[in-house]
């Protein structure tokens, strides 16, 4: 990326990966974040920048440092123990058009450990919104409330094959212990021509079972969900609620969760498990960010408040799980 001293460059990031949450960074140089999934937020200026797999963030660089070439460089965030994955630096150079003297050996950015959950989550809630250019406001009075477990989930290994879950088992996922079966017709269509069959209005709002969700020990019949094509459909206009749960099936890991067709104010995290009571008290309703796609911590929760007001179908993707929902337009 060629630049020229004191100018200030406009970084459209955006993480293309398929599972893993991305750790990026530049070289003695601060990065200023001022919007994340194409909505405005207020600038917030940092060493590092975390973004989770489908999301994008609009970043300044300030090209303020002596005329060289330095290092950009991105690596993997990984939570999960025992899964492999690749954990080495990718780099790219800036070069200031400036003279100078060629640096062959450009020194490395500083990024957090692969498994530094702390550093990702510090990121995401210092995250805020610019209300002053928003003309909706965070819901308050909220008509759907939904609370929904997120899990890795193993199935026996069919008679003949080879599986890599644990103890030869499938591994699987599953949305409020339900794991999603891809139907042979689109979901969207066979809503639109009352095609039967196809898929069942039974997604539940609240987990099935209730449980320690992030113990440390669960039993191995709670790694089992049942299999379903299944949605929940939600009213037009419906102000909604949205808590996603994490749980430590199998293993605890961080799940990035896209809302496909619709922002969200994206108004609280934690880690354990979520408690109606005392985390609503925790919320930021004065200024939370708008996205898209948000990272529910590893053993943790992240809760989202949206109004829904884009008629049609929108899916949530959790790597690798798909949870659908419907929002049903209504006929007056």
């Amino acid at each position: 990326l060629n630049v020229h001293y004191g100018k200030t460059y406009h970084l459209r990031m955006v993480n293309a990966a398929m599972n893993l949450v991305l750790f990026f960074a530049v070289s003695k140089h601060n990065l200023t974040v001022v919007g994340v999934d194409s909505a405005y937020s207020k600038p917030l200026t940092r060493d590092y920048i975390c973004i989770a797999p489908g999301q994008t963030a609009d970043v300044l660089l300030h090209a303020n440092q002596e005329p060289n070439d330095y290092y950009m460089a991105a690596r993997a965030y990984s939570s999960a123990l025992g899964v492999a994955f690749n954990n080495g630096i990718t780099t790219a150079r800036i070069h200031y058009h400036e003279n100078h003297a060629p640096n062959k050996s450009p020194s490395l950015p500083y990024l957090p450990l692969y498994n530094d959950t702390k550093a990702v989550f510090d990121y995401y809630v210092s995250i805020k919104g610019l209300n002053e250019a928003d003309p909706y406001q965070v819901p308050t009075n909220i008509t759907t409330h939904m609370l929904t477990t997120l899990s890795i989930n193993t199935f026996p290994c069919p008679e003949n094959q080879t599986c890599a879950g644990p103890n030869g088992t499938r591994l699987a996922s599953s949305v409020n212990n339900i794991s999603f079966e891809n139907p042979t017709i689109d979901i969207l269509e066979a809503y639109y021509y009352h095609i039967k069959g196809v898929y069942h209005k039974g997604l539940p709002k609240f987990p099935p079972l209730k449980f320690d969700f992030n113990a440390e020990y669960l039993p191995l019949e709670l790694q089992i969900p049942k299999k379903g094509t299944k949605v929940a459909v939600i009213k037009f206009g419906s102000t909604v609620e949205l808590v996603f749960q994490g749980t430590n099936l199998v293993t605890g890991i961080d799940h990035p969760m896209h809302l496909h067709g619709t922002s969200f104010f994206a108004v609280g995290y934690g880690f354990g498990n979520f408690d109606i009571h005392k985390d609503h008290k925790t919320y930021n309703l004065i200024d939370p960010p708008i996205m898209n796609t948000i990272l529910v911590p590893k053993k943790g929760w992240a809760s989202i408040k949206y109004r829904a007001a884009n008629p049609g179908m929108w899916h949530g993707k959790i790597s690798p799980f798909k949870c659908y929902f419907y929002l049903r337009k209504r006929i007056i």
